[in-house]
């Protein structure tokens, strides 16, 4: 008798966008791995941030060709629509790094945003010393819930009673750097008060540009996601923390998951619990998969 393989679905925004290019390539050392366990994995490319697109290509799938798609929420009524498609025919849909469509996925694998939120307010307030100063949040687009619950975390740590801080409208950056680099010399040059950068997307290598060019004091920043990039300019005082959802073991969680879910099991713990890197503990330079 054949052995019946299982058949798992990624869609991932495409680009060079540090955290997903490292999460594609923590998906395919995963599919490797996973051969042996008769999981054929594959995964396509959609543009990020954009709803439409994603919709469409969910629209193209055969739900017979599949054991469960895994995905990174955007909010739209057309995205809940083709998912719903999908769930109708039987089809389990998961989330990950981002929520969406919370009554029709099976499972969201990733981090609480809000509390990587706050975790980046606290980080902003340990560092001010309690001192007044501004802090600038950074993200790609208000369209996904996980860069609108940072948003929310840090703003009620920022704003909360003693604090001294205040937290300006965030600016909105598509996660590309060539704007974070226009946006921040414009912004900055305006209002030199500011005393803390809280960058909640990707875009980072225009962040980092536009630090490396200040001569002199520079604001606190924070940011998401250990990189390349990010990891380097931690190591030459460039910008102060990172804090990383562990995108191998969101990938391994979110396999794990969706075997399950094909397997009719209960689906085992997902929630990854970020960490936070400095300068001084930064992990091994092959603990992600050989990545430098």
């Amino acid at each position: 008798m054949a052995i019946v393989a299982i058949a798992f679905l990624f869609l991932l925004p495409r680009g060079d966008h540090g955290f997903f290019t490292v999460l594609r390539e923590a998906l395919l050392r995963e599919t490797a791995r996973r051969l042996v366990d008769r999981l054929v994995i594959t995964h396509r490319e959609v543009p990020a941030f954009d709803a439409g697109a994603l919709a469409a290509e969910l629209g193209r799938i055969n739900p017979d060709d599949y054991d469960c798609v895994a995905l990174i929420g955007v909010d739209s009524a057309d995205l809940d629509k083709a998912i719903a498609r999908l769930v109708a025919s039987s089809l389990p849909v998961i989330t990950l790094v981002s929520d969406s469509a919370s009554d029709l996925r099976q499972s969201y694998i990733g981090i609480d945003n809000v509390i990587a939120g706050r975790t980046a307010g606290r980080l902003m307030r340990l560092t001010h010393c309690d001192r007044g100063g501004k802090v600038l949040p950074i993200l790609g687009t208000m369209g996904v819930r996980d860069h609108r619950e940072r948003l929310q975390g840090a703003a009620e740590v920022v704003t909360a009673a003693g604090s001294g801080l205040q937290i300006l409208p965030p600016i909105e950056v598509q996660d590309r750097p060539e704007i974070m680099l226009g946006r921040l010399s414009d912004i900055l040059q305006g209002d030199p008060d500011i005393t803390g950068i809280y960058s909640i997307g990707g875009g980072n290598r225009g962040l980092i540009e536009f630090l490396d060019r200040i001569d002199g004091p520079r604001p606190v920043a924070v940011l998401h996601e250990l990189t390349p990039h990010s990891r380097a300019a931690l190591e030459r005082g460039v910008i102060d923390a990172v804090i990383d959802q562990k995108p191998a073991e969101e990938i391994s969680r979110a396999i794990d998951a969706m075997r399950a879910i094909a397997d009719d099991l209960p689906v085992p713990d997902s929630r990854v619990v970020p960490t936070i890197y400095l300068a001084d503990n930064l992990p091994d330079q092959n603990a992600n998969g050989g990545w430098t």
